[in-house]
């Protein structure tokens, strides 16, 4: 099933009395309540900073957002375009498309299951990137604060791996001559469902 195909089922699937997602989104606004936003800021309270952008990411400020005072830690995850894939070698530029509505939501699945399986996290940044991507450009920022150096390893590695496999996005290659949906597409699974770092204790960040 293609990724658009994919939209089409889900959206129709998941009409119900809570949730209601039109056949054709249709933006109404650049910056909307599932957290869609033309450009990225820090959110204006809470510990979260999540979102959905067709902006540049701001690496830095999103760096600088999770110190905190009490976090001696802080692990940082960006995901950029390089020029091979799977088979390829001549890659161009990336596309990026999501389904826009379930984006945050998932994102805050993912927040709310690591801060569950490590309870000193401090600050937890995810934002994604849509639309075309250049070579070298981030996609993704997955970036995590913790009191200590284990768990922040541990927590930031585990909020991107799920948030590769649960969160509704897609990625499309472009090389000389031709195009295609990423080599590595894959069921969505929920966030609880995936693995944390092997040898990382969630409770305490210490080997075990």
């Amino acid at each position: 099933m293609s990724p658009r195909s994919l939209v089409r089922w889900e959206r129709a699937t998941l009409h119900s009395g809570q949730i209601v997602v039109k056949a054709q989104h249709q933006r109404t606004s650049r910056t909307q309540a599932h957290g869609y936003d033309a450009y990225v800021h820090p959110p204006a309270d809470g510990d979260d900073w999540l979102g959905l952008t067709d902006a540049q990411l701001p690496i830095g400020s999103m760096y600088e957002w999770c110190v905190q005072s009490h976090c001696g830690a802080v692990v940082l995850f960006s995901g950029t375009v390089r020029d091979h894939a799977d088979g390829r070698t001549d890659v161009r530029f990336l596309e990026y498309e999501a389904y826009e509505e379930m984006v945050v939501p998932k994102l805050s699945e993912i927040a709310a299951e690591t801060r569950a399986r490590w309870p000193d996290v401090g600050r937890i940044a995810l934002v994604h990137r849509i639309g075309r991507l250049e070579l070298g450009e981030s996609s993704v920022v997955a970036a995590v604060s913790t009191p200590h150096r284990p768990e922040a390893f541990a927590a930031a590695r585990f909020a991107i791996d799920a948030l590769k496999v649960s969160v509704p996005v897609w990625k499309r290659e472009v090389w000389d001559g031709g195009s295609d949906w990423g080599t590595n597409a894959a069921a969505l699974v929920d966030a609880a469902d995936v693995a944390s770092v092997e040898g990382i204790s969630e409770s305490t960040g210490t080997n075990r």
